[in-house]
């Protein structure tokens, strides 16, 4: 993929970009960092090229699967709440997907977990990564329910589906200080939650309403 691709043309240009970041703003995104990131990281590439012309309208997308690329008022607001603990040095993904929130989260952490039960879209997200030459990331095949036990604890949990209820395995592997970002809920409801880990247990705060797909088990 050539740099033009990378930088975007048209309905993918950098202006394009810029005018997605004003909307964010407007929406009550404050982070700089978010922001920044959000402008930097070619969304156009981690969709079909059919759709690449809509990659900077605010909206969720499909990437296949049954599976789909999240608006990005929800990577920006989930980003910014994950990073507003302070710095992060280890963070888990639960659902790769497209590899996008992946990328933007690569460029505020030190180290970047992911799992991806579908191995299909574990590959098409490797391959953007590296394109993007973003180096600190691991991914990894597996069911999001059991998180990534071997490199916990993390400092930083994502979860980008919606299991039924909070997941107790995914909060065992936040460090204590640590953050965990979380849709929980089925298909007629989902609520945002932010999960801190204390000495004395978690600290649980509702977000906002969302609309995510279900966290399923197994792999595919």
């Amino acid at each position: 993929m050539n740099e033009l691709m990378l930088n975007g043309i048209g309905m993918t240009s950098k202006r394009t970009r810029e005018r997605l970041v004003s909307r964010l703003q407007k929406e009550g995104i404050t982070s700089s960092k978010v922001l920044d990131t959000i402008q930097q990281t070619p969304r156009h590439i981690f969709v079909d090229e059919a759709l690449s012309h809509r990659a900077y309208e605010d909206t969720a997308l499909p990437i296949g699967f049954s599976q789909t690329l999240s608006q990005p008022y929800i990577v920006a607001r989930m980003t910014e709440l994950l990073i507003a603990g302070g710095p992060l040095q280890r963070v888990l993904e639960v659902g790769t997907g497209s590899g996008y929130q992946t990328a933007v989260l690569a460029q505020l952490a030190d180290e970047v977990f992911s799992v991806e039960r579908i191995r299909a879209l574990q590959k098409k997200a490797a391959k953007r990564l590296n394109l993007l030459g973003l180096h600190n990331i691991c991914l990894k095949v597996a069911d999001g329910h059991m998180g990534w036990e071997q490199q916990a604890p993390f400092d930083g949990i994502m979860v980008t589906a919606a299991p039924a209820q909070l997941p107790q395995l995914l909060i065992d592997q936040l460090a204590v200080g640590g953050r965990m970002i979380v849709p929980v809920g089925n298909d007629e409801e989902q609520i945002l939650y932010l999960v801190t880990k204390t000495a004395a247990g978690e600290q649980i705060r509702e977000i906002e309403k969302v609309r995510f797909v279900p966290l399923l088990a197994g792999l595919d």
